[in-house]
C-alpha cells in the first residue's frame, strides 16, 4: 500500500510543478503555469473510463503532427497524423472543355433554362477528376502492458489539461500506481509519451507501430521505423514518401525487439519519442527526405530529454493559450466528468461547460494550426481513416473560414499563418484555373481545395460550381490587417486581394433583366432553389462577398497609396452589384429571384444569404435595420437546430442581432450529446471541427463585438451568465479588452491598443467616444455610460 501512497508524487500536480521548475531553470516563459495544479472545470476534460471509440479519445497536436490518445489500461493506442499525408500527388484538374462551354452555360442561365445549364455544366465545366484528394491517417502506436489485467484496475482517470496541452492517464494495479502523459512539442517536433510506475522494476510494456498505408516496419536497436508511400486516389498516383520513428528510452530494466515490437521489462519509467514526416515540400514539390527529417528530430529530442521537452512544450503552448482567460460562473454540475456534463448539458445549469468549450476551441486551433504547418482542415489534424468523410479536405464555402473565426478575436492571430500561406498557394494554382477555365486574369478557387491546392469546381455543379471561395478567404487576409494594423503585412497580401478582385472584374456578367452585375454561373452554396436545380446567377452570398472583397481591396490600396485607377474601376463595379433584397415572406432573399419559399429544404443547414450579417458587417442593427429584420426572419425560417457547424453559425448570427438568450439556447443544443461527442469534438455528424471553432467564436461574439472603430461590450450577454469575466479578447484596431460583469451589469472594461486613435464604445443603447493612446490602458465602468 505504501507504493500507492508514494505514487501520489507522480500525480498531475507534481508533474506540472516539475515542468514549471524546469521552465524557470531554462529561462523559458511560464507566466501562469504555477497555478495549473488546480483542476478547473473550464480548463480540463476528464473521464472515469478509457476511450472505446475514436470520438472519446483525447487530441494532442503541435500544428503539424497529432495523436488521439485513448487512455487504455493494459492496451494503449495513439492514433497518429502528419498534416501533409494526403492521397495522390500534384495535379491540374481543370476540364479542357470548360472555356469553350462557358458562354453557352451563361446564356442558358440568363434565359432561365436552368436545368439545361446545370446539365451542360456537369458535362463540360467540372474538374477532372471530379473529386479531390483525401487527408489520411499515418497509423497507430500501440503500447501493451502484459502484466496488467483490466479487472485489477482501480482509481482510474484520464484527462486533457488545456493549460499545459498534456493528456494524462492514471490508475492503480495491485500495489503499483501507473501514470502516463502524452504531449506534442511544437519546438522539437516530436510527440512524447512517458510511462511511470510507482514501484521500481514493475513496468513491463511492448510498443509497436502499425499503418493502413503501404509500408514496411523495421527495428533498429531501440527505434521502430515505419516507412511507406501514400496511396493513389481518383486516378492520381501517390507521390509522397513518409516515415514515422518511435524511439524507446527507459530507466531501469531491459529492452529487446520481439515480433515487430520493442519490449521493455522491469523498468521504472519508459519514454517514447515519436517523429513523423513526409516528402512534401510544397503543392508542386514532393522531393523532401522524411527519413533524414525524422532521424534528426529523434536524435535532438533524445539528447534533450523528456523533462526539458515537456517544459519547452508547456511554455510554448502557454505563450499562445494563456493570453485569454474566461469565467462564466460555476455550479455543482461542473464537478462531473466531462462526458456526463455533455450528456446532461441541455437540462442542467453548467455555465462552466460553455467556458470549457471556448477554451477547448482555442486549444484545438493552437494544436492544429501553427506557423509552418498546413491549415486546420475539416477535422483539424485528427483523422483515423484513409478515406475520411468528405476527404477531410478544405471546404472553403464556409467550413475552412469557420475554422479561423475565433483566431483574431480570441488572441490567436499567429495561428492564421498557415491559412495565409495556403491563400498564397491558391493564388498561384488559381491563376491557372482562372486562365484555362474562364479566360480571365487574377485567380479563383471554388468550394473545395486539398493539399495540392486544386481550385477547379468538384463534386458536381450543385455543390462545386461556386467561384467565390478564394474571395471569401481574402476577407481573412483583411481581418489579419484590421486586427493587427501592420502595414508591412498589408503590402505583402495586397497582390492576393488585387488578384482575386481582378478575376471578378473579368468574369462578372450584366444581368439582362436588371442591369446589375452578377456572377454567372454560380450557386448558393449547396442549396437547391428548386428540386434538383442549384445553378443560378448572382446568389446573394456572392454579391455580399464581392462587396467586401472590392471594399477591402480598395481600402488596402488607399492605405498603401497604390493602384488608383484599379480602385476606381472596382468601386464603380461594386456600385453595380445586385443589392440585397427582401422577399414576400419578409426574409432576406437567398437568390435574385424570390425562390426561398420554393426551395425544397426550407431549413437547409447553410444560411449563405446571411453572410452579410455574420461574418460580414454589411447588415447590422444600427445602419440597416430593415435588412437586419429580414435576416432575423430568415433565421426563424431556417430554424435553430442544424448540423454542428451550421448550429454554431446560427449562434453567431443571433449574437450579431444582440439576442443573447436566443443565442444561448442554441449554444446549449450545440453542447448537448446530439452535436458534441464525449471528447467534445463537434458532431456534424460525423465529426467536423468547424463546429468547435464556430462555437468558440460565438461565445466571444456574445461578449464583445467590433465593427470598424466601434466596440460593443456585452452585446448578447445571456441571462444564464449573470456574472463573469474575460481577459485578452481582441477587436479591430489592434485593441485588447478585459471585461468584468456582475448581475448582468458591466463592472469594468479595460481597453489597450497598440495603435492610438478614437474608438466608439457601446454598451446597450449608450455609446461614448474615447481616445486611446498606444499601449496605455483605458478603464471604463457602467457609470460612465449611464451618465450619458
Amino acid at each position: 500500500m505504501q507504493d500507492i501512497n508514494d505514487a501520489s508524487k507522480l500525480s498531475r500536480r507534481s508533474v506540472l510543478k516539475r515542468s514549471v521548475g524546469t521552465a524557470a531553470a531554462l529561462g523559458l516563459p511560464h507566466a501562469g503555469l504555477a497555478e495549473l495544479s488546480s483542476e478547473s472545470p473550464d480548463t480540463r476534460l476528464w473521464y472515469r473510463q478509457p476511450a472505446e471509440r475514436w470520438v472519446e479519445a483525447l487530441p494532442i497536436g503541435n500544428g503539424r503532427i497529432g495523436a488521439m490518445v485513448f487512455g487504455g489500461v493494459d492496451h494503449e493506442r495513439l492514433q497518429l497524423n502528419e498534416d501533409t499525408l494526403w492521397s495522390g500527388g500534384p495535379y491540374d484538374p481543370v476540364n479542357p472543355d470548360a472555356l469553350a462551354a462557358l458562354p453557352e452555360v451563361r446564356r442558358l442561365v440568363f434565359a432561365g433554362r436552368l436545368q439545361e445549364a446545370q446539365a451542360l455544366a456537369n458535362a463540360k465545366l467540372m474538374a477532372k477528376p471530379l473529386s479531390q484528394m483525401s487527408y489520411q491517417t499515418l497509423g497507430d502506436l500501440f503500447i501493451s502492458l502484459p502484466t496488467i489485467t483490466a479487472d485489477s484496475i482501480r482509481d482510474y482517470e484520464r484527462a486533457l489539461d488545456l493549460d499545459t496541452a498534456v493528456a494524462t492517464t492514471g490508475f492503480a494495479a495491485g500495489t503499483v500506481r501507473h501514470e502516463r502523459s502524452v504531449f506534442a512539442c511544437p519546438v522539437h517536433q516530436v510527440i512524447a509519451v512517458r510511462l511511470v510506475a510507482s514501484k521500481a522494476g514493475s513496468l513491463d510494456c511492448d510498443i509497436g507501430l502499425r499503418s493502413p498505408q503501404s509500408g514496411t516496419l523495421t527495428i533498429a536497436d531501440d527505434t521502430l521505423i515505419l516507412s511507406g508511400r501514400n496511396s493513389a486516389s481518383e486516378g492520381i498516383a501517390g507521390a509522397l514518401r513518409f516515415e514515422a520513428r518511435a524511439r524507446v528510452l527507459h530507466e531501469g530494466g531491459t529492452v529487446e525487439s520481439r515480433a515487430g515490437e520493442i519490449g521493455v521489462r522491469g523498468a521504472r519509467t519508459v519514454t517514447i519519442l515519436i517523429a513523423m514526416a513526409t516528402s512534401y515540400r510544397g503543392f508542386n514539390d514532393v522531393g523532401g527526405d522524411p527519413a533524414a527529417i525524422t532521424r534528426r528530430q529523434i536524435e535532438v529530442a533524445a539528447a534533450i530529454g523528456f523533462d526539458r521537452i515537456a517544459a519547452t512544450a508547456a511554455a510554448e503552448h502557454w505563450r499562445l493559450y494563456g493570453t485569454v482567460r474566461i469565467n462564466l460562473g460555476r455550479t455543482p454540475a461542473a464537478d462531473r466528468p466531462t462526458d456526463v456534463r455533455i450528456r446532461l448539458s441541455e437540462t442542467s445549469d453548467d455555465p462552466a461547460l460553455a467556458a470549457l468549450y471556448f477554451n477547448y476551441g482555442r486549444y484545438l486551433l493552437i494544436a492544429s494550426s501553427r506557423a509552418g504547418s498546413q491549415p486546420s482542415n475539416l477535422q483539424g489534424i485528427w483523422n483515423d481513416r484513409v478515406r475520411p468523410p468528405w476527404g477531410s479536405k478544405y471546404t472553403i464555402n464556409i467550413n475552412t473560414e469557420m475554422n479561423y473565426w475565433p483566431a483574431e478575436p480570441t488572441g490567436l492571430a499567429e495561428c492564421t499563418a498557415p491559412l495565409i500561406a495556403m491563400v498564397r498557394e491558391l493564388a498561384a494554382s488559381g491563376a491557372r484555373t482562372a486562365r484555362d477555365m474562364y479566360g480571365a486574369r487574377g485567380w479563383v478557387a471554388h468550394h473545395n481545395t486539398d493539399l495540392w491546392r486544386a481550385t477547379a469546381p468538384i463534386d458536381g455543379a450543385s455543390w462545386g460550381l461556386w467561384p467565390t471561395g478564394g474571395a471569401w478567404l481574402c476577407t481573412h487576409l483583411w481581418d489579419r490587417w484590421d486586427y493587427g494594423r501592420d502595414k508591412t503585412y498589408l503590402a505583402s497580401i495586397y497582390p492576393l486581394l488585387r488578384g482575386a478582385a481582378e478575376f471578378f472584374v473579368d468574369v462578372l456578367q450584366r444581368d439582362p433583366t436588371t442591369g446589375h452585375m452578377v456572377t454567372n454561373p454560380s450557386i448558393s452554396p449547396e442549396n437547391e432553389h428548386h428540386k434538383g436545380v442549384s445553378i443560378c446567377a448572382g446568389p446573394a452570398m456572392d454579391m455580399q462577398i464581392l462587396r467586401d472583397l472590392f471594399d477591402q481591396t480598395a481600402a488596402a490600396a488607399g492605405i498603401l497609396g497604390v493602384d488608383r485607377g484599379f480602385v476606381t474601376q472596382i468601386k464603380n463595379l461594386r456600385a453595380r452589384l445586385a443589392p440585397d433584397k427582401i422577399g414576400t415572406g419578409g426574409q432576406l432573399q437567398e437568390w435574385q429571384s424570390d425562390w426561398d419559399a420554393d426551395a425544397p429544404e426550407p431549413q437547409h443547414r447553410h444560411v449563405s444569404q446571411l453572410y452579410a450579417l455574420y461574418p460580414s458587417h454589411q447588415i447590422n442593427l444600427e445602419d440597416t435595420p430593415r435588412l437586419a429584420a429580414a435576416a432575423r426572419r430568415s433565421l426563424e425560417i431556417r430554424g435553430d437546430k442544424a448540423t454542428g457547424w451550421a448550429t454554431a453559425w446560427r449562434i453567431n448570427l443571433w449574437a450579431r442581432l444582440q439576442e443573447g438568450d436566443r443565442a444561448h439556447g442554441i449554444l446549449k443544443f450545440l453542447l448537448g450529446p446530439e452535436r458534441t461527442y464525449p471528447n467534445m469534438f463537434d458532431a456534424h455528424p460525423p465529426f467536423q471541427i468547424d463546429g468547435n471553432f464556430g462555437g468558440t467564436a460565438a461565445i466571444a461574439e456574445m461578449l464583445v463585438q467590433s465593427r470598424g472603430e466601434d466596440i460593443f461590450l456585452l452585446p448578447a450577454l445571456p441571462s444564464s451568465w449573470p456574472s463573469g469575466s474575460i481577459t485578452g479578447l481582441r477587436t479591430r484596431g489592434s485593441t485588447a479588452i478585459d471585461l468584468h460583469w456582475k448581475d448582468g451589469r458591466l463592472v469594468t472594461a479595460t481597453l489597450v491598443s497598440a495603435e492610438a486613435g478614437t474608438r466608439t464604445v457601446r454598451l446597450g443603447e449608450r455609446a461614448i467616444q474615447i481616445r486611446l493612446r498606444a499601449g496605455k490602458p483605458r478603464n471604463l465602468n457602467a457609470n460612465e455610460f449611464e451618465a450619458i
